[in-house]
């Protein structure tokens, strides 16, 4: 679900991530980033088939990025935070929509 978390050393079925849930909102999304490269490659290759299989949210291959870890990316971690969702919170509202300044709108299909 997560394809460039790295997996845990003790258990590889589980990921090495979390998540900070308030109030039903996700507000954090964090988690350590994989740095094998041929391990990275293979993930992007599932995704990627899980693209060209109609699931247009996976992640696709990126070339460039697996280049990097071959070449000694060092261990990255971190996490994203949405003030949106955090302002959300903070003002008892309902929907994104009523916190984001400029909502971006999908066109619409035909």
């Amino acid at each position: 679900m997560i394809p460039l978390a790295k997996p845990l050393d003790e258990n590889p079925n589980f990921l090495g991530s979390f998540q900070l849930v308030i109030a039903g909102w996700e507000v954090v999304k964090a988690y350590s980033e994989l740095n094998d490269p041929l391990l990275q490659a293979q993930v992007f290759k599932e995704q990627e088939e899980k693209f060209k299989g109609g699931d247009f949210e996976a992640q696709r291959y990126d070339k460039d990025f697996v280049e990097a870890l071959e070449y000694g990316m060092p261990p990255t971690a971190g996490f994203g935070m949405g003030i949106d969702r955090i302002t959300a919170i903070l003002t008892n509202s309902h929907s994104l929509r009523e916190v984001i300044l400029f909502p971006t709108v999908k066109p619409k299909e035909e």
